[in-house]
């Protein structure tokens, strides 16, 4: 098996098991703690010590990591991306009643191409909040059998459908669940959860595709598979700073939820997370908040999320001359009004660090004429004031239901968080 079949595999897997920003969470704190990582909740003092690894949540949603070098460290090396990613989001009470069949609520969340989720199994997952006899608990939901559709509109009844259609979510998006009344979805989540109906107290739920990841392509170069943007971002960063040993800096993986809808979340980049944890484990090892300020200017981020490649047949849609490719390398991504947050110095440092681990890198910028999206590097700094460079692997179909990347990037990505983490 090559390495990059081999790394690839170990994405896919991840990703299947991660239908939501919840269980993205839970999958990384498994991992975590099999490496002997220690948590830290937030409403707790810390104690830190020299060569320690250590991670604190916030709920359940986001997630951040870190490990402590033995001696005094200079700064931060920091490496941010985002749990979650565009999909449907179940309403409560969401059974809307027809004929024949029993439908169900739903709302956007995240910018989606609407049409890649037609004619696709479907499911639920998410999370439950129940009544427990000390307080109130989150759960996890993932019914894992293929249990809901959209179904399209047949040809025959809709002529000029590929001449363009316009799809109302409320309309042409509804999934079918049910033939006839009878147990609703809440009720079968408390089956599934193994917990009485009338002790949950909160729900949420989203669609997610049951498809699989594949290997694609005539020498198996490409995968296929949903939620690419961004878990194979978080898979990276994960694998990263999982056997490192840091020198100088403290590694830090960070991944936030509500990328897709902004940040301004109590657990998304927009909010206090990082800032908090920053000067959290400086007041655990003895130092000022002058002194951490200091060392978060000697500090680095590096906000990951995933980057558009040229598409085949649209490939007047990128940019003239900055043309990335799927296998290409790590992307560094540059805007002129500063939506990424790639200036000349944090992108010569990144592409220092390509050399240094002997990866190759290239360059995105927004065709000039196409208004194009944004990612969470910018407002992390808003926050923190770090130098920050944004990257990504190349990707086609971002926010498709199913994404489509190169087999070699995830190992570009990963052989960067190595070097970086190292430092």
């Amino acid at each position: 098996m090559t390495d990059d079949r081999k790394i690839t595999e170990g994405l896919l897997d991840f990703i299947a098991k991660s239908p939501s920003a919840f269980h993205v969470i839970a999958n990384m704190e498994s991992e975590l703690l099999a490496e002997g990582f220690e948590y830290l909740p937030e409403n707790q003092a810390w104690e830190i010590r020299a060569g320690g690894s250590y991670y604190t949540k916030r709920n359940d949603s986001s997630l951040i990591a870190w490990k402590m070098p033995e001696g005094e460290a200079k700064g931060f090396h920091i490496a941010a991306a985002h749990s979650d990613s565009p999909t449907f989001l179940l309403k409560e009470q969401p059974e809307k009643k027809g004929e024949y069949y029993v439908r169900l609520n739903i709302e956007k969340y995240g910018g989606m191409l609407l049409s890649t989720w037609l004619d696709r199994p479907l499911s639920v997952a998410g999370r439950i909040v129940v009544q427990e006899a000390d307080g109130v608990k989150s759960r996890l939901v993932n019914i894992d059998r293929d249990l809901l559709v959209i179904p399209n509109l047949a040809i025959h009844m809709n002529r000029t459908a590929n001449n363009g259609y316009e799809y109302k979510v409320s309309k042409d998006m509804l999934p079918i669940y049910a033939e006839k009344e009878g147990k609703s979805l809440l009720n079968l989540v408390a089956d599934e959860t193994g917990v009485a109906e009338e002790d949950i107290l909160g729900q949420e739920l989203y669609l997610y595709v049951r498809e699989t990841g594949h290997i694609i392509g005539r020498d198996e170069e490409w995968m296929m598979s949903p939620r690419l943007d961004d878990v194979q971002c978080v898979y990276s960063i994960l694998e990263g700073i999982k056997d490192v040993t840091p020198k100088q800096y403290i590694p830090m993986a960070a991944v936030f939820h509500n990328e897709e809808v902004g940040s301004s979340t109590r657990q998304g980049a927009d909010s206090t997370f990082l800032s908090d944890v920053l000067h959290w484990i400086s007041e655990a090892v003895g130092e000022s908040y002058g002194t951490c300020q200091r060392k978060i200017a000697d500090s680095f981020l590096i906000s990951a999320d995933n980057a558009h490649g040229v598409h085949p047949n649209h490939p007047d849609k990128a940019d003239l001359t900055n043309r990335p490719k799927l296998n290409g390398g790590v992307v560094i991504k540059f805007h002129g009004n500063q939506k990424y947050t790639s200036d000349a110095m944090s992108a010569g440092y990144l592409r220092l660090l390509c050399k240094e681990a002997q990866i190759p890198s290239q360059t995105y910028y927004n065709h000039s004429d196409i208004l194009g999206g944004s990612t969470l590097g910018n407002i992390v700094t808003s926050h923190v004031s770090i130098p920050s460079a944004d990257i990504g692997a190349a990707q086609l179909a971002m926010h498709s239901a199913m994404e489509t990347a190169g087999t070699s990037d995830t190992g570009y990505l990963l052989a960067l968080m190595k070097q970086y983490f190292a430092k």
